[in-house]
C-alpha cells in the first residue's frame, strides 16, 4: 500500500480538525470521503475539503472498497457499532475518545479489530504534543531518577451545556476534560492503576444544585499505581480565564514540567509593574499540531504494519478510570480497581 485512503465519519468541530489535517498535512494519506448524517454539515465540509465521495449513512462507507481507513468522530454512543462495522469491512480505524460507553463495548471493538487484522488507534492527542512527548523522552532518559509522583491538570473555560449537568450522562469534568489526564498519567507512570479516590464540588453553578445535586465543576483525583507511583489529577469546567493543560513528573533526582497556559511568548510589563500575557483560548489552539501528528502516526502504523501508539487497551483503561473515579466521587470512598 503506497497511500492510505481515508474517510472521515463525523464532520463536526472536532472532526474537521482531522479533516483539515488529512487534506494538507498528513504524508502518505489521501482524504477521499466524508460521512455525516446531517446534510448541512456534510455540505459545508465538502465545500472546504472537496473529496471524491460523500455519505449520510456510515454503512455505505463500509461498502466502498477504495476506502482503507476511517476516522470516527461521532457521538460516543455510535462508536462501537461504527468501529465494529469498519473492522468487519477490513478498514483500519482511528476512533476519537471517549472510546465507547462501557468496558464491554471497548472489548468488542478491540476483538473485532484483532479478528480482522486491522489497526485501532484511539484519539489521545496529548501523547503527540511536542511538549508532552519531550517530557516523556526526558523521563525515559532517567535524568530525574526514579519517578515518585505524576500530576496532570485540565481546566476548561466554557460554560457547561445543559445536558452536561447530569453527570450520569456526561461524567462531569472527570469525563469532559480529565480523560486525557488519566491517559497521560498511565503513559508517564508506565503502569496500571491500583486504586482511585475522587472528590468534587459545584462552585460555579450554585443555581443548578437543586436540579442536579450530583453536579460538580471542580474535582481532584488521587491515583495509586501498581508500581507505587502516586498520581494526582485536578479538573475544572467554566474557569472562564482560558484553556489550561499542564503536567508534572517528580523524580528522586529532579522534576519535569510541561504544558503552558500561554498562547504565545510575548509579554508586556507596564509602568505599574503589572505583567500582561495572552492566555490559551482553546484546546483547538493548543493541540492543533498534535492532532496532525496523531493522524500521521495512525497512517504510519498502517503503512509500516506496526502497533498504534495509542491502543484500544489505552482507550478502554481511560474509560474505566473515568467511570471508577466518578463512582468514588459519588460514593465518597476509595475504589480498588
Amino acid at each position: 500500500m503506497e497511500k492510505v485512503r481515508v474517510c472521515l465519519i463525523g464532520c463536526g468541530r472536532a472532526g474537521m480538525i482531522h479533516g483539515r489535517a488529512y487534506n494538507s498535512q498528513v504524508v502518505g494519506a489521501q482524504l477521499i470521503a466524508l460521512c455525516d448524517p446531517f446534510e448541512e454539515s456534510l455540505k459545508q465540509a465538502q465545500q472546504e475539503l472537496n473529496v471524491k465521495y460523500t455519505y449520510t449513512d456510515y454503512k455505505d462507507v463500509m461498502a466502498n472498497p477504495e476506502i482503507d481507513a476511517v476516522v470516527v468522530v461521532t457521538p460516543t454512543k455510535l462508536h462501537k457499532e461504527i468501529v465494529v462495522a469498519a473492522a468487519n469491512a477490513h478498514k483500519n480505524v482511528f476512533c476519537e475518545k471517549p472510546m465507547a460507553d462501557s468496558k464491554q463495548e471497548c472489548e468488542e471493538m478491540i476483538e473485532a479489530c484483532k479478528k480482522n487484522n486491522v489497526k485501532l488507534q484511539i484519539g489521545f492527542m496529548r501523547r503527540f504534543d511536542k511538549s508532552f512527548r519531550r517530557a516523556k523522552e526526558m523521563l525515559d532518559s532517567g535524568a530525574i531518577g526514579k519517578v515518585t509522583m505524576v500530576k496532570s491538570n485540565t481546566y476548561g473555560p466554557s460554560e457547561p451545556q445543559e445536558w452536561m449537568y447530569d453527570v450520569h450522562k456526561s461524567y462531569g469534568p472527570l469525563g469532559e476534560v480529565n480523560s486525557h489526564d488519566f491517559d497521560t498519567l498511565r503513559w508517564y507512570a508506565g503502569s496500571e492503576v491500583k486504586a482511585v479516590y475522587s472528590i468534587g464540588h459545584n462552585f460555579r453553578s450554585p443555581e443548578k444544585a437543586k436540579e442536579y445535586p450530583d453536579w460538580y465543576d471542580t474535582c481532584s483525583t488521587t491515583l495509586e499505581f501498581e508500581n507505587g507511583i502516586i498520581g494526582i489529577i485536578t479538573g475544572a469546567q467554566y474557569v472562564k480565564y482560558g484553556y489550561d493543560s499542564r503536567a508534572e513528573i517528580l523524580g528522586t533526582e529532579g522534576i519535569i514540567k510541561t504544558g503552558s497556559q500561554d498562547t504565545n511568548t510575548a509579554e508586556m510589563v507596564t509602568a505599574n509593574r503589572q505583567i500582561h500575557k495572552d492566555s490559551m483560548d482553546s484546546w483547538r489552539t493548543l493541540f492543533k499540531d498534535a492532532y496532525a501528528a496523531e493522524d500521521q502516526s495512525f497512517v504510519n502504523c498502517i503503512l509500516n504494519d506496526t502497533q498504534p501508539e495509542v491502543t484500544g487497551h489505552d482507550g478502554m483503561m481511560a474509560l474505566i478510570l473515568v467511570n471508577e473515579s466518578l463512582r468514588s466521587l459519588l460514593e465518597h470512598r476509595r475504589i480498588e480497581l
